[in-house]
This record gives structure tokens, sequence and C-alpha cells, in this order.
């Protein structure tokens, strides 16, 4: 998943960021006469100030305005960047010769092997087909999280932390068939140190939050090997069963992977994946779940029609009957409910590339090893893709939806994130018990979303839970 890139908007924000520019600041003796307009801002700081300064959302609008509606040039972390705009904008990054392109913080603490390898197994494992089976698991924890997971009824709650820990414990579930507390308290720990680190600055000296990631890191890694360790022991004494089942779980299907010389993958490469995985799956599901639930905190009509929806999916149910692949079928408005919250908010600001050939692109040249970026900001604020582009109106999903290229939470094209489908499930499970257990209201009510390496309410989004049915549990209707 792109997912990972984000973390290099926080680098922006450091007062620290000069040493980074100068530690990767290049010769800009090239050729810049085919190049598109705009600026390299200050010498040596770039536009890295303004970038902070405007949010990415507004630094991007107004240099559309200044320069161009298809790409313009700046300069971030010390290299010169090619910023690709709107449909056309996505459109070339989607399908052109580009490669994702990391900074050294995300490699040293990930690990490059570990996310080549995620890459290569992501897409089987994340397809529709192979998720069906996990929604009346997610279900099954959804309900569970409501009735003893922090969810109190006729009280004010932290929504935020609750979001984060039901969609962290959920990946280990799905992913690990994780349930021991004690384990998953052992791995959430240092995952979360690890995971605050990979925005800090990349020095690793003793006290620094980049040293701290990368001890967290070994941690994780630690503890994710001693897991992959286990079941494979457990495996061998199941051969048989293993060989008729193909595994209980992604992590049992993993061990069963073989090399290029046939031998058995290594217990540490699969623990590394598994910790990018685990980043992948939690970090922007997380953020488009808390974004969600903010929106139908504040919008009471929207809130009643997702609730007619879903109470009518409920009433369909068996009592104690688990959610379908055809229940979240019928969710049509509350998806477009998600989709117009991820236009607004997207979970991600988009991602950094690399061409890795010339690209031509409205009339200008981009050459091999330029760096590039897309960002869904391009598009989604665009008035002549989404009329009153801030105003929430799911409708905008109705019938064929939006064209081609400017609804990119995800990506689109071929560079589609995989994970995609996964987060319509989580999304969409949580919503249906969230909204049929309670009804949400704002304890604050002007707190504000801010957009850091994601959306991120300023009070860890304090809802008041007044349930529908006062003398049962949320998860009991």
């Amino acid at each position: 998943m792109d997912i990972f890139i984000p973390y290099l908007f926080f680098l922006l924000l450091l007062p620290f960021s000069l040493y980074l520019i100068l530690f990767f600041h290049k010769d800009d003796s090239d050729d810049a006469s085919n190049l598109p307009p705009g600026s390299k801002g200050w010498p040596i700081l770039g536009e890295n100030v303004d970038l902070g300064l405007l949010g990415l959302s507004k630094f991007v609008r107004d240099r559309m305005e200044k320069y161009s509606h298809d790409v313009f040039q700046t300069s971030l972390l010390g290299e010169k960047v090619m910023i690709f705009c709107g449909a056309q904008g996505n459109k070339i990054i989607f399908t052109s010769d580009v490669a994702p392109w990391l900074p050294l913080s995300l490699q040293k603490v990930l690990l490059p092997d570990a996310l080549a390898m995620f890459r290569n197994f992501q897409y089987d494992t994340l397809k529709p087909e192979a998720l069906r089976q996990y929604i009346p698991v997610m279900d099954e924890m959804a309900r569970g999280q409501l009735a003893g997971g922090g969810w109190r009824p006729n009280s004010v709650v932290k929504a935020q932390p609750l979001i984060n820990k039901y969609t962290f414990e959920l990946s280990c579930r799905l992913f690990l068939n994780l349930v021991d507390p004690e384990r998953l308290r052992k791995l959430s720990d240092p995952f979360a140190k690890m995971r605050n680190g990979l925005l800090s600055l990349p020095i690793d000296l003793p006290g620094t939050a980049f040293h701290r990631a990368i001890k967290a890191g070994n941690m994780v890694r630690g503890e994710m090997l001693s897991i992959v360790g286990a079941r494979r022991k457990e495996m061998n004494m199941m051969v048989e069963e293993i060989k008729g089942d193909e595994g209980r779980d992604l992590l049992s299907k993993m061990l069963l992977l073989t090399d290029e010389d046939g031998k058995p993958v290594s217990d540490k490469k699969i623990a590394n994946c598994f910790v990018s995985l685990l980043l992948a799956s939690y970090d922007s599901t997380a953020a488009a779940l808390t974004s969600v639930v903010y929106f139908l905190a504040q919008l009471p009509h929207v809130y009643e029609l997702v609730l007619k929806e879903q109470m009518a999916i409920a009433k369909s149910k068996a009592p104690g009957e688990l959610l379908t692949w055809q229940d979240v079928e019928n969710m049509n408005y509350s998806w477009n409910v998600a989709r117009e919250t991820l236009r607004l908010v997207p979970p991600s600001p988009g991602t950094f590339r690399e061409a890795t050939t010339d690209i031509t692109f409205a009339g200008y040249t981009i050459p091999t090893g330029m760096k590039a970026l897309w960002t869904p900001h391009s598009s989604h604020s665009n008035p002549d893709y989404f009329p009153e582009p801030d105003k929430f109106d799911p409708s905008r999903f109705d019938g064929t939806g939006p064209p081609p290229y400017t609804f990119v939470p995800f990506g689109g094209g071929p560079r589609m994130c995989p994970g995609r489908v996964y987060a319509k499930l989580a999304i969409l499970v949580l919503m249906h018990n969230l909204v049929t257990s309670f009804r949400l209201e704002r304890a604050i009510p002007h707190e504000k979303m801010v957009l850091q390496v994601a959306p991120l309410p300023t009070h860890g989004l304090q809802l008041y839970l007044k349930p529908h049915y006062p003398n049962s549990s949320p998860a009991s209707h």
C-alpha cells in the first residue's frame, strides 16, 4: 500500500529540516528549459516553510492558480519535485513509468526487503474473494469492542484512540489470528513508538525520536519473530491439516511460501513483512474511520439516512446473525458517505514517485530520475469535478460517480491501492455497529479536524454516546 509515503510530510514541518535538506541536496545544474513552471522557494530551505504554514491542500491550490493547473515544480526535502495535478496529472502518475520513492528513515526502520516482500505478496491476500471470509469476524470484533472496549453508553468518550485500538486489533486478528491481550500489548506498545518515530528527523543518536523508532522497530520485529516461530512449530505438528486447509489465516499461508530455490521463506523475512502489513492495514483505515465518525456526529441529517439504511439491514438478520458480503453490498448510502468523507479528508496526503524514464506531459518534460508527487487534494477540491467542493454531499457518488482519476483516495488505474476493499469492509462494518448502537453527539461542538500525516481531531474526537436501547448492551440489538 502507498500509506507509507505520507510520513514524509511531517518531515517538512520539523524545525531541524535544514539538516535533512543539506544532506540530500543535489546540484541543480540540469537543463530546466522544458521543465514545468514553479518556484524553488528560499535558498536551501526550498518551499518547506510555505508548505508547513499553508497546509498541503492550500499549498497545491495556490500554486496551481499561480503556475499551472497541470503540473508545477517546487523544492521539498532538498529535492526538486514535480507536483502533478488534476485528473490528467493523476492519470500520468498512475499509468506512466514511475517508481515509489522512500526516504532513508522509512527504509531503515521498516527494512527494504520487508517492503518488497509485502508489495509482492499483498495483492492475492487482499482481493475481494479472499476478504469475504473476514466480514463475520470483523462484525464479531466490532460488536465485542462496542460492548466492552471502552464505548460506554451515556458517557463522553474519546473516539479516536478507541478506533485506533479497534483497527490495530482487527489487523492482528485477521492476519495473525492474534487475540491474546498480553501479546497484543507487547506488540502494540513498541509499535506506537516505532510509528511515531517514522515522522522524525533521521538522525540515529540517543535521545532522538528516530533512535527510539529504530529501537522500537527492533522490539516489534522481535515480538513478531516470536509469533511467527511459534506458529511454524504449531504447523509442523499439524502437517496434514494444513495441507488440506491451506492455513487458517494469512500468517499460516505465508509460512507455506517457498523462495526461488524451493526453500521455505525465512521466519525473519515473514516477520519483517508483517510489520509492514500491520502498519499499512492500520494507519489509513484508522484515519478514514475517525473522519467518518467525525462527520456522522457533525451532520445529523446524514446520520439519520445512514441509520435508516443500517437498521433495515439489522432487522433483516436473525438474532445474533453476523453480517455477510451481501449485507455490505447493500450499504450503498453508507459507502457514499464514506467516500464523500474520503474526498473531503483524504486519509493519505499523496505519494512521492521517481520517474524511471522521461515523461512528457502538458507540453513539459519530466526527466528520468526526477521526483514527482501526486496528491488527492489537487482534484478532490476542484470545482470542475466536484461543484461546491467544500459541501458534504454523498449524492456525488450516485450512479457512475465522479469522472475517472478525479476521486483518488486509493490511487487509480493499475496503481490502485490493493487494500481498498479491506478498508471499505472495515469502515462499513464499524459504521453499521456504531450507528445501530448509539446516537452520536459532539461533546466539543466545534472540535476541528487538522491535517497532519493523517486527519487528526484536535481533542481526540470526544463524543457523547446515547444508546438506542437504554436497557441493553450495544451488541445485543
